[in-house]
């Protein structure tokens, strides 16, 4: 761990006048502020107070106004007064921002007073479940797929149209195209420089079937960096966009007659030393080591219960189940490199063993890496642990597989959240703190949309009733 002396020695070699400092809330929302490098000296010696209020209201700073009952089973609240929450900054997540002139960003933990973590920061969950790998001799190795759709908008005309027929940065239906990347390589080179300037690698990146839809791989890395990068990138995509004159969204599902925006999550154990995938095994079925089999067979057992960590939003069930029929799953199955299932192995060339993983395609765009990171990892050690046995893998379309023959996920937020209430094995892995504080922000959201009078009531309902 880097000294404060030789953090801001190296802030001051490269010439930094202002250091940004944030941390991502429940939703996945990167909040945060910026320090005079003479504040900063201080907050990287002892940390700073941050209120946490962040973990008490929902994405629009809404604050969660519940019945007392459910509010006392909140971490914070009106019952708490919002008190600061103890934040340190991790060096290790120093980085400087490419778009923004003499400017270094870190990233904090929170803390509560006594010094332990504080059980509802995303960070700290996933950090969790880590641990519990690392106890167990794995060192988890991942990486993020992101779609998301580009538009020739800003904040404010978006808001002018309802978010209704938004000019798309490019139109038609054109994955793998060529030639709409290079028609937009100004925006596009830009992007691909910046995200390696900011330590976060980019393996590949083109457009996807959809108008003016890219998609990106985020280079594999331990969990808990790939954690960090995946959450900063989208955070730096719609800042690089906003540069560009464009808008991006990371929504699960923009319209309902295109296809979804996906967020697949690549996983891995290896030894502590990453010298060996433990995921691979030549000599045994399928090249798949017994290891790997019960890490699958627990991520399939738990992804009904999890569902509501991986996909976090009223929107995310736009994207899934039966009706969309469009590289989404339905329900908790898996298979050898067939993207209908859920869980997609991967094997290396030729049983080469290095590339074999598991590709956890419920995943949407709209994630908060921290929790879909540690509620995916948490499900494959549990099958570690417990020992479980994987049954044969899916032949043909997951779509037409019966609800007896595979576990059907949920369709509804609602739903979710209900299930991951009554989870004991997600409050094991992730903590009971945490779980009662999350399933009070999504009953929330779904209240929240219950009231709602949307746009499709209005346009059915106005005129004919």
């Amino acid at each position: 761990m880097a000294s404060a002396n030789s953090v801001l020695q190296l802030l001051r070699e490269r010439g930094v006048e202002r250091l940004k400092v944030g941390a991502f809330d429940t939703d996945g929302v990167l909040r945060g502020k910026y320090l005079s490098l003479e504040k900063a000296e201080g907050v990287l010696e002892s940390g700073f107070g941050f209120c946490d209020v962040i973990f008490g209201w929902d994405s629009a700073d809404v604050l969660y106004d519940h019945e007392p009952e459910t509010a006392r089973k909140m971490y914070t609240g009106w019952h708490t007064g919002y008190p600061d929450a103890l934040a340190k900054l991790d060096p290790k997540t120093l980085r400087f921002i490419p778009w923004e002139s003499n400017t270094a960003f870190m990233l904090a933990d929170f803390y509560t007073p006594g010094g332990s973590a504080l059980p509802i920061c995303p960070r700290q969950v996933l950090k969790r479940v880590v641990q519990r790998a690392h106890k167990l001799g794995f060192e988890p190795m991942a990486a993020v797929e992101f779609e998301f759709f580009i538009f020739k908008e800003s904040p404010e005309t978006v808001r002018e149209k309802g978010y209704r027929h938004l000019t798309p940065l490019t139109p038609g239906m054109f994955g793998y195209s060529v030639v709409r990347a290079s028609s937009q390589q100004e925006l596009v080179h830009s992007i691909l420089k910046s995200m390696k300037d900011y330590d976060i690698d980019l393996e590949g990146f083109h457009t996807e079937t959809g108008p003016g839809v890219y998609e990106a791989a985020i280079k594999y890395d331990t969990i808990l960096n790939i954690a960090d990068k995946a959450a900063l990138f989208k955070t730096a995509m719609k800042e690089i966009a906003s540069r560009h004159g464009v808008m991006v969204s990371f929504m699960a599902k923009v319209n309902q007659n295109l296809p979804g925006c996906s967020g697949h999550i690549h996983q891995s154990l290896w030894d502590r030393d990453l010298r060996q995938n433990l995921f691979a095994d030549q000599k045994s079925e399928f090249g798949m080591s017994a290891m790997f089999k019960q890490y699958v067979a627990g991520q399939l057992e738990l992804m009904p219960e999890m569902m509501a960590l991986i996909s976090p939003t009223i929107n995310s069930y736009k994207r899934t189940g039966r009706h969309t029929m469009a590289w989404a799953p339905c329900n908790a199955t898996w298979a050898l490199d067939n993207r209908t299932a859920a869980l997609r192995v991967i094997l290396g060339p030729n049983g080469a063993g290095k590339p074999t993983r598991v590709e956890y395609r419920l995943a949407a765009a709209d994630i908060n890496p921290y929790h879909a990171l540690a509620a995916s990892l948490a499900g494959g050690l549990y099958g570690i642990e417990s020992k479980l046995v994987l049954q044969g893998p899916l032949k043909g379309s997951a779509y037409a597989v019966s609800a007896k023959e595979a576990q059907p996920l949920p369709t509804s937020l609602e739903e979710a959240t209900e299930k991951l209430n009554q989870s004991e094995r997600a409050r094991e892995y992730l903590g009971s703190a945490f779980i009662d504080h999350y399933v009070a922000t999504r009953r929330w959201e779904v209240e929240q949309f219950r009231r709602a009078v949307t746009s499709w009531e209005l346009e059915r309902y106005f005129e004919i009733i």
